[in-house]
């Protein structure tokens, strides 16, 4: 079964918020240092990522075309109103801002880096799961942490995360004709770091230091790929 591995990566990220929410009734002053030490986690998570780029220009040139088509479309308010949405639908006494907040924060961690590019590929050309599975232990355990303080929102990021990796694994057999392995590695190393910086930024706003808009920096990735495609048949870096 092709989507094996993708299938377990989501049904983990699910048990693991529903843990968390069981989690939630902690005394407040515990529930801000934990958001605290949650937010100093992904800083440091984002910056490992981030430092990944073998050519940064190329991080920032994708992160300032993201945020404009970003802004352009006006991403976070619409990830707002569906959280609007969802919060009407599941009757939750959470505000939508913390719906979205735990969506985002939860669907960049999960879906951002190479480990689901590369199980999702194996999964597709060798029907092995193991790199995907051990992923979704990852993304389980991050998502008890999460979901105990940004609430069901967390959950939702098992739907991006199950379609994202599902298509790879899917098309891996024409992916691996069309797109050279270098072209293939470099997209990843680039949209990891892109992705880093993206995470950095959510830290920052979990700890109150500041309230970016996040969601609308998300085009970013595809501007990666864009980049990453021209510089390859440009033989540059």
């Amino acid at each position: 079964m092709v989507l094996l591995g993708t299938l377990v990566n989501a049904i983990l990220i699910v048990v693991g918020t529903v843990i968390g929410r069981a989690l939630r009734n902690i005394p407040e002053k515990m529930k801000e240092t934990v958001m605290y030490v949650i937010g100093l986690a992904v800083v440091v998570l984002g910056l490992q990522m981030g430092l990944e780029s073998q050519n940064f220009i190329v991080v920032i040139i994708s992160l300032v075309f993201g945020a404009v088509i970003g802004e352009w479309m006006n991403l976070d308010r619409k990830l707002n109103d569906f959280g609007r949405w969802i919060e009407v639908k599941l009757g939750a006494k959470e505000s939508k801002d913390s719906i979205a907040q735990g969506f985002v924060t939860a669907t960049l961690i999960f879906v951002i880096g190479a480990m689901g590019i590369i199980g999702a590929l194996e999964s597709g050309l060798s029907n092995e799961h193991g790199v995907l599975i051990s992923k979704g232990l990852i993304d389980g355990f991050t998502s008890i942490i999460l979901a105990s303080t940004l609430g069901i929102g967390v959950l939702l990021a098992a739907i991006p995360v199950f379609v994202y990796q599902g298509l790879i694994a899917l098309f891996a057999t024409q992916i691996s004709l069309i797109v050279p392995e270098a072209a293939l590695d470099m997209f990843i190393t680039e949209m990891t770091a892109t992705g880093g910086v993206m995470i950095v930024a959510i830290g920052l706003n979990l700890m109150g230091l500041t309230k970016m808009r996040v969601a609308n920096l998300l085009p970013g990735v595809v501007v990666v790929g864009l980049i990453v495609t021209v510089m390859f048949k440009m033989n540059i870096g």
